[in-house]
């Protein structure tokens, strides 16, 4: 019976997993987070959703940590999580539409320096560009991802994303050089 009480006992394998577990999430939460909501951020424009966002993103990431077997993949997987959960924000709100001739809309904008201007420009004429270009080009300039991140993001082959990225870049470029165009008329 004393044999028994000073045997070595085992260690319970649970514990130590976890441990390792929590250790494991907090480094990916310390190595991402910023990224994370630089995209929240520009998916919502909103500071207090895009906090949300990535707290829900964290929340996914530490119940299906195990999933992740490669942790090179991990800011895709993150941001993966990220773009489905901006998703199903969409699937549980049901907005009420109104018929946007009926309102008048005042411009409340004020007047920034030339280079918020010429950003807030270059993001309305992203905005302009269909989803399938959009969506691959902010992956790339926002979140700095490659195109084999990208298609594996977005479910698609490497070439169609890296032929998305062409075309996106070249209709944004006709777009700013239209718009080029018309402030050259206008301004005489």
């Amino acid at each position: 019976m004393i044999k028994q009480f000073f045997r070595k006992k085992k260690t319970d394998a649970s514990v130590s997993v976890d441990m390792n577990k929590q250790k494991r999430y907090e480094a990916l939460v310390r190595a991402w987070h910023r990224d994370l909501y630089r995209y929240a951020y520009w998916l919502c424009h909103d500071p207090h959703i895009a906090e949300d966002l990535v707290q829900e993103t964290c929340l996914r990431a530490w119940r299906s940590l195990d999933s992740l077997q490669d942790d090179k993949a991990a800011k895709s997987w993150l941001i993966t999580i990220l773009r489905r959960e901006n998703a199903r924000r969409f699937e549980r709100k049901q907005l009420d539409l109104v018929d946007i001739d009926d309102y008048a809309v005042a411009d409340t904008q004020h007047q920034g320096s030339e280079m918020d201007i010429e950003q807030q420009i270059l993001h309305k004429q992203i905005m302009k560009l269909a989803p399938e270009y959009r969506e691959p080009l902010v992956l790339q300039v926002m979140a700095g991802f490659n195109g084999d991140e990208i298609a594996e993001i977005l479910g698609l082959n490497r070439n169609t994303v890296m032929t998305r990225l062409f075309r996106a870049r070249n209709q944004l470029k006709e777009q700013i050089e239209k718009q080029s165009e018309r402030r050259g008329h206008q301004n005489g």
